[in-house]
This record gives structure tokens, C-alpha cells and sequence, in this order.
């Protein structure tokens, strides 16, 4: 899969459902989260308020 990113040093990229994880150098962690909605693998028609901001504070 080819990442949206391309960072200095990339060695891994990772997508999930609602977030892009990059590996640098095998050392540092990037994580992107996105606007995609994701709930029991289902597709909900409308977007949750703050749902970006509450899933970084539990990850």
C-alpha cells in the first residue's frame, strides 16, 4: 500500500480504519488520525462531534 506521506527515514506505514501510522527510522512514531468514521465496521451517515479528539486522549 502506498502511504499519502512519504517522510524522511520512513521504514513503515500503517492505515487504519481512522488513523495513518508512520515508523521513522525505526525509532519515532507519527500518527495522523483522519476524518473517516468508523463504528463496528460500519458506515455512519453523520460525522461525531469531536470524535478525532476524544480517540487521541484513549489511544
Amino acid at each position: 500500500m502506498q502511504a499519502p506521506f512519504q517522510f524522511s527515514r520512513q521504514t513503515n506505514y500503517y492505515r487504519g480504519k481512522v488513523r495513518d501510522v508512520y515508523t521513522i527510522a525505526d525509532k519515532y512514531m507519527v500518527m495522523i488520525a483522519s476524518n473517516r468514521i468508523s463504528a463496528f465496521d460500519h458506515i455512519l451517515p453523520k460525522p461525531i462531534p469531536y470524535k478525532g479528539a476524544v480517540l487521541n486522549k484513549v489511544a
